[in-house]
């Protein structure tokens, strides 16, 4: 479009009436005018590859033609454009000098010397802020496409960040579920084939009826158990979940996990308890609480307190074997809520072969040991504190949790 109008200006000035100041010009310049103005024209092709030196060599091209004027004024509204403002005013003034100089000595008939110079400097200050104003315009939409980019990118990296967590809590709670249950279904199929294996040797006593089904009531209720608790922990997986208010956030009516099954609280560590007194190991339990104490704290809480309980019972079943286990709970608003577990370290030997009078098989059982990270960060998210290690042959894991206010 701006090619077009160069060149219509082009042929307006050319077959138009002789221009004012024809008598102030030698006759050659008359002469070569519409050529020199034609090669102006078509410098426009190259305006946005070399705009400045474009807007130079114009300069050039009004000195000789009066027919450029067009191409001139559409190569400074270029510069303004694609350059900043300063490279953009200063082709502009070289434009501006000589044809003010020019136009003050030669003014139309019957138009003022200022009036005339007053109609020169708008011709180029109008596409010189044009172009600018096209710039700032054309600058701010990138930044905004770019501002955009960037929080589309933030968001993706805190969608990312919040599917992670999401993945971390899952694994956490399949840990301590599963983790708690296999370790009770492996301790008894080990015991079923070790003594199977010492009675086929002649070292033992071949087990009776009554204990080969004890031991596979034990296994199958724990299997069954681990089955319905895993099908808890991904029951918050399911997409009709997310899904009933458009999948783009959570369903207000969905509630929390606490809707898909009950959470485990105080109460349920005495079942806790019993469940691996049943499985055969041997468990003291101590609960220390104030009235009315259990009841006023949050689902939260009693579930990370019950977590604790869990991974200590599974942690010694896994790797203390046969040796007594004492937890402690102690649930007290001036002191917060304390589980303490702890179990002597069985001697190097049985860890590596058991004695033929043990129930169980002891020595180290798999695992991920992702347990007690995972517990760790279950504390710091209630703003508790976790202790574990080795103090006098015992194995000691202690938390803390504060009160809440």
């Amino acid at each position: 479009m701006l090619f077009g109008l160069a060149v219509l200006f082009w042929a307006w000035t050319w077959r138009g009436a002789p221009l004012h100041y024809v008598d102030a010009i030698p006759g050659w310049m008359i002469t070569i005018d519409p050529w020199v103005g034609a090669i102006g024209c078509l410098a426009l092709w190259w305006r946005r590859r070399f705009p400045i030196l474009l807007g130079v060599a114009m300069v050039l091209v009004l000195a000789l033609a009066a027919t450029g004027l067009g191409a001139a004024l559409v190569t400074v509204l270029t510069i303004a454009v694609h350059r900043n403002w300063l490279p953009a005013t200063l082709v502009t003034a070289l434009h501006l000098v000589p044809a003010l100089l020019f136009g003050y000595e030669n003014p139309p008939p019957g138009v003022t010397q200022w009036a005339y110079l007053t109609l020169i400097l708008l011709m180029y200050l109008v596409p010189l802020g044009w172009g600018i104003a096209v710039r700032a315009r054309r600058e701010l939409i990138a930044n905004l496409r770019r501002e955009v980019d960037r929080e589309r990118g933030e968001h993706q990296q805190r969608l990312a960040g919040a599917r992670q967590a999401e993945r971390e809590r899952i694994a956490r709670e399949m840990h301590d579920v599963l983790a708690h249950r296999i370790s009770l279904i492996s301790v008894h199929a080990g015991a079923l084939a070790y003594r199977t294996s010492q009675a086929d040797a002649g070292a033992g006593v071949p087990l009776k009826p009554g204990e080969v089904g004890g031991a596979i009531e034990v296994i199958r209720d724990n299997a069954r158990q681990a089955l319905v608790e895993l099908g808890e922990v991904l029951a918050v997986l399911r997409p009709e979940r997310g899904d009933r208010n458009g999948g783009g956030g959570p369903d207000p009516e969905a509630g929390t996990a606490d809707r898909s099954a009950p959470q485990p609280r105080l109460a349920d560590i005495s079942r806790l308890v019993q469940e691996a007194q049943a499985a055969g190991q041997r468990v003291t339990f101590e609960m220390v609480c104030a009235p009315g104490a259990a009841e006023s704290l949050r689902p939260a809480v009693q579930r990370t307190v019950y977590r604790t309980v869990q991974e200590g019972l599974t942690n010694a079943r896994k790797h203390a074997g046969q040796t007594e286990v004492t937890v402690r709970v102690e649930v007290d608003p001036g002191t917060g809520v304390v589980a303490t577990i702890t179990n002597p370290l069985p001697p190097a030997d049985a860890r590596r072969r058991p004695a033929d009078s043990s129930p169980h098989p002891a020595g180290d059982l798999p695992g991920a040991g992702a347990g007690l990270t995972g517990l760790a960060e279950r504390l710091a998210l209630d703003g508790g504190t976790i202790e574990h290690g080795v103090v006098g042959g015992t194995f000691r894991l202690s938390t803390r949790l504060p009160w809440p206010a």
